[in-house]
């Protein structure tokens, strides 16, 4: 029997990048120790957090008033006040940024924000307009292609390819052939990049704010990885904000994907219009996140365990991975994005006998999950054999994970050139 859904029914419960990404996820947590997790955004076990997040609930439970705040109540539509007020002084002592409370809402995760900015932004307008996101760069983070309430919501164009020493190139944003037409609402970059692990320079980032501002529209910048936490930024990168600038953070990649609490900091007017959607759509979201973290905004050390322990975890696992990587595939053509930060090894390999989607199914068969490049490139109309060349790796699960997977996959490249 065919489903008689509507358009929203077939446009959202249709088979994408991110619902095969997350039934990965899925498979991988029932199946355990069968499968090799090597394509997952699932964030690391560290230690030395986890530890602090136990003593921290501890903490909550033996509190009347915190264990109330965290459960017992509904947040403003906006989120958390407290929260909100801590971030914003934390922000602005750090920074010098101009902020309130009425520059922050919380949602339901990045993913939720995401879907709430991007159609508040651009999609038909009720004088017939259409508008479009721009994405500067590609590849760009799997979760911007399918939460358009309509086709064609995104614009991207091919990068800048820079050859690196010892394997490594890096992705540019090619200012020459950028056009912001009249049709785009705002641009988009994420800072680092899911899936590559790139950090656009501080310069291109300035660029960028000056042309948008040039264009009046917003520039938004996806900060899920980056400063001030949970810092996974392993090159020179300077925080970024004005009012023309919408960020987006989140608490996931602390170590609290579970907790789902997004952040959006963007003008006021902005920020209600959110707010009003979020009290349609979901009354509230949740405080369990923004009550736990509060206290390490309040004073500051947040940032200091983000530098401590997260940025170091992720670094040595980036190093690791690159060097197995690397004499695995030593021989043949490959390329390895250089990893300036987030958690991903974006592998490239030139002349790829078959699709990296192939690639992936072989892969899959053989108990190890990436994910295929192609899924990177939202808004990319013509064709580009390199974006079928390409493998997203995570290198956030255990050594031996790592290894073991990594090793399947060179047998199997291996044999593919061996074929070719």
């Amino acid at each position: 029997m065919t489903n008689n859904w509507s358009k929203f029914g077939d446009r959202f419960a249709r088979p994408t990048g991110a619902s095969e990404l997350m039934e990965d996820l899925g498979l991988a947590a029932a199946l355990k120790n069968d499968v090799l997790l090597l394509g997952g955004g699932n964030p690391g076990i560290i230690p030395a957090m986890q530890t602090l997040f136990r003593d921290r609930l501890v903490e909550i439970a033996a509190s009347q008033s915190n264990s109330t705040e965290m459960f017992g109540n509904y947040s403003h539509p906006k989120g958390d006040i407290e929260f909100r007020k801590a971030l914003a002084s934390l922000l602005k002592r750090e920074y010098g940024w101009s902020l309130s409370t009425d520059n922050i809402l919380l949602t339901s995760g990045s993913q939720t924000g995401f879907f709430l900015l991007f159609n508040l932004l651009a999609g038909e307008f009720s004088d017939g307009e259409f508008k479009r996101i721009l994405l500067p760069v590609t590849p760009e983070y799997i979760g911007y292609a399918d939460v358009g309430l309509h086709d064609n919501m995104f614009v991207s164009q091919q990068p800048e390819i820079e050859e690196q020493a010892d394997g490594f190139f890096k992705y540019r944003v090619n200012f020459e052939t950028l056009e912001i037409t009249e049709d785009i609402a705002a641009l988009c970059i994420s800072r680092p990049t899911n899936p590559t692990g790139n950090v656009i320079t501080d310069k291109e980032l300035q660029k960028l704010d000056e042309l948008a501002k040039q264009a009046g529209i917003p520039l938004i910048i996806d900060n899920a990885y980056g400063l001030p936490f949970p810092q996974i930024i392993f090159s020179g990168a300077s925080p970024f904000w004005n009012n023309n600038v919408i960020m987006t953070m989140s608490l996931s990649k602390l170590g609290l994907p579970g907790m789902r609490t997004g952040i959006i900091i963007a003008k006021e007017e902005i920020i209600e219009a959110l707010s009003n959607i979020t009290a349609v759509q979901s009354l509230a979201v949740s405080t369990v996140g923004p009550v736990l973290v509060q206290p390490w905004l309040e004073n500051g050390e947040i940032i200091d365990f983000s530098r401590r322990y997260i940025t170091p975890f992720y670094e040595k696992k980036s190093r690791y991975a690159s060097e197995i990587l690397k004499a695995g595939l030593e021989g043949l053509s490959f390329r390895i994005h250089v990893p300036e930060g987030a958690f991903f090894l974006w592998l490239w390999l030139p002349g790829l006998p078959i699709t990296s989607h192939e690639l992936y199914e072989r892969l899959k068969a053989r108990g190890v999950l990436v994910m295929s490049g192609h899924h990177f490139f939202p808004g990319l109309d013509e064709p580009w054999r390199h974006r079928d060349e390409c493998l997203r790796l995570s290198y956030s699960q255990s050594d031996d994970v790592i290894s073991a997977g990594i090793h399947i996959l060179c047998q199997e490249i291996r044999a593919l050139y061996m074929h070719k």
